[in-house]
């Protein structure tokens, strides 16, 4: 028998708009940026400074994209464009002060937000719904998108795992 993909698909919309992705200007966490600004700065903030193609990869982010999103991070202030020091014709993003100061108060609000959300869901459920979450990542992951298709936007598959989740160098929805 064939999973009911109408009920998946009911449920996915739901949790999209209560977690609140649909707001263009807030996180879910309340700060006043966007999603993906978020995620930005706070994978900026995880290390070295990263290469905008790089940046691309771990945001799931088309180059187009990512070029506008960085220019808008650099126009706000919150990110300077780097040589990179190992090859000189390279840039790399680095955050400013400000963009620090940002990447903190956005990793804080977001473990706040998510401590909140892991105390309403019943103990004895919690693994069950982290467990079911990494299945969806591998779903998608697994799926070829548009994205993913673009010969300039390769998803390297052996990226090194960062969080104890298990996933790859990516942040979940601030």
């Amino acid at each position: 028998m064939m999973p009911d993909a109408s009920q998946l698909q009911g449920e996915m919309v739901a949790l999209i708009r209560a977690f609140g992705l649909l707001r263009p200007d807030e996180t879910p966490c309340g700060q006043p940026v966007g999603v993906s600004t978020a995620h930005a700065l706070v994978e900026l903030a995880q290390g070295e400074p990263l290469a905008q193609t790089e940046l691309g990869r771990q945001l799931r982010l088309k180059k187009s994209t990512v070029s506008r999103l960085v220019g808008q991070l650099v126009h706000r202030g919150w990110v300077r464009q780097v040589r990179d020091t190992n090859d000189g014709r390279a840039v790399r993003l680095r955050l400013t002060e400000g963009g620090w100061l940002l990447a903190r108060q956005i990793a804080a609000a977001r473990a706040e937000k998510f401590a909140q959300l892991a105390e309403r869901v019943p103990a004895e459920q919690f693994d069950a719904v982290v467990q079911a979450l990494r299945v969806l990542v591998r779903a998608l992951d697994d799926r070829p998108s548009t994205a993913d298709r673009d010969p300039e936007r390769v998803l390297s598959s052996g990226a090194s795992e960062r969080g104890a989740s298990g996933s790859q160098r990516r942040s979940g929805p601030s």
